[in-house]
């Protein structure tokens, strides 16, 4: 039995589950514009293994998504994950945030999948994955403008995931290959039950005392 708890905390969506040998048991999440994270996420913590019937002493890892994303709620995040870590004596995964939004959309063939999360002015955070969410693209923070990903859609369907896709869609120019959803879409815990599981299978495991999150910008205040 491997209890893995996954904390996801990269924007306004504070989402905590816990899943058991990858398959997801309960979820607890709430998004709102005011970041709640610092007052609901150990609350949460409490809940999904209360309702699993599940002590915190059974977990087996501890899960949390590295970035890109705010730079304050990704530490929170991770301060709240590597707290759990040193007195639970388990492992840290960390799980790349834009791989859980692009599990959100299923695909097949050669189309493409372009999770993008908000960042300032006309920046978004992205990267690109195939079908099988394998990154065929780095992850970086870019500025959109009416060529970006314009290349990839010549040939591929592009699938756009995340709340950067208002950005993506006003400033590209128009293509019949770019697909776009609903703006509202954000990173869940939901979707890092499986990876994490991977992850922990193959004892893919990040240095406790070391371990800092993919900001990939500096933070700015204000």
């Amino acid at each position: 039995m491997s209890y893995i708890l996954n904390i996801e905390s990269s924007t306004t969506n504070c989402s905590i589950s816990l899943a058991n040998n990858g398959k997801l048991i309960s979820v607890r999440e709430f998004n709102e514009k005011n970041y709640s994270h610092s007052t609901k996420m150990h609350s949460f913590i409490e809940e999904v293994l209360k309702n699993s019937n599940i002590s915190v002493n059974k977990l087996s890892a501890i899960a949390v998504s590295s970035g890109p994303g705010s730079y304050t709620g990704l530490r929170i995040g991770v301060s709240a994950a590597k707290g759990l870590c040193y007195a639970l004596q388990v492992p840290l995964i960390s799980v790349p945030t834009l791989k859980v939004l692009a599990r959100q959309i299923n695909i097949k063939g050669k189309d493409l999948i372009i999770p993008v999360l908000d960042a300032r002015r006309d920046e978004v955070y992205s990267a690109v994955y195939n079908s099988k969410y394998e990154l065929v693209r780095n992850i970086f923070p870019e500025i959109i403008d009416s060529e970006s990903f314009i290349e990839l859609a010549k040939e591929n369907k592009l699938y756009f995931i995340g709340n950067g896709q208002e950005k993506c869609e006003r400033l590209i120019r128009k293509n019949s290959n770019l697909i776009f959803s609903n703006y509202d879409t954000f990173p869940s815990s939901k979707e890092m039950v499986l990876i994490s599981y991977e992850k922990f299978k193959k004892s893919k495991f990040e240095d406790v005392a070391y371990f800092e999150p993919d900001y990939l910008k500096k933070f700015r205040a204000g």
